[in-house]
């Protein structure tokens, strides 16, 4: 027999995720392994609760979860994580896609919609609800250079400022590959192929001038 699916939501309106796990709960192969407030918690919990998809809130304070995704697909690369938002803005279903996410849901779809993006996602496909479809085509084409996430000025920020892949990877707690796999999109997004070239758009972005290292 198949093991039910392992779910986590994270939101931090308790109504909305209370609705969500009672939706879910109806059906027979999904787990709703726990209930988060917020994207520290998911990252905290994330070894310990195990999720199959993860069904991430967009706003949240402290750590929202556009970076909370990239934080919990650097340390556990196989989940899935399906954001829910109140808006359907293309650059927000752009930016969230960019970041990892493998599906993108509006709070108000229908009570299935919800288990068939689950389903999808579980397959190995990405899910977009009906009003986001068709969200992510205009900017391709264009091109415009890719904005960096705020992980990625994060990564930036700690390698022009001369840190090694090893010492970041300590700093930020996470891999050396995973390091790795940052730097190379890092170039490929500026078009900067050298280290001296990532310190030199870093000086003249202001980068090293402050806050750019949010975690």
């Amino acid at each position: 027999m198949t093991e039910p699916t392992r779910i986590v939501i994270v939101d931090d309106h308790p109504m909305v995720a209370e609705g969500i796990q009672s939706i879910l709960e109806s059906y027979d192969d999904i787990d709703v392994v726990g209930t988060l407030s917020s994207g520290r918690e998911a990252i905290d919990q994330l070894d310990k609760l195990n999720p199959d998809v993860v069904l991430m809130d967009l706003n949240m304070p402290e750590i929202g979860g556009l970076t909370a995704t990239e934080i919990v697909l650097e340390r556990r690369p196989g989940t899935r994580i399906v954001i829910l938002s109140m808006h359907d803005n293309p650059e927000y279903i752009a930016s969230a896609l960019s970041h990892g996410a493998v599906g993108y849901l509006l709070k108000d779809v229908p009570t299935d919609e919800i288990k068939q993006a689950i389903d999808t996602v579980m397959q190995g496909e990405t899910y977009l609800c009906t009003g986001a479809q068709g969200s992510i085509a205009p900017k391709q084409g264009q091109g415009a250079r890719e904005a960096l996430t705020e992980r990625e000025q994060t990564i930036l920020l700690q390698l022009a400022s001369g840190k090694s892949n090893k010492e970041v990877a300590h700093v930020l707690d996470i891999s050396v590959r995973t390091v790795e796999t940052h730097r190379k999109n890092i170039k490929r997004k500026l078009g900067i192929s050298s280290t001296a070239g990532l310190t030199r758009y870093a000086l003249e972005h202001g980068v090293l001038q402050g806050t750019g290292a949010r975690l």
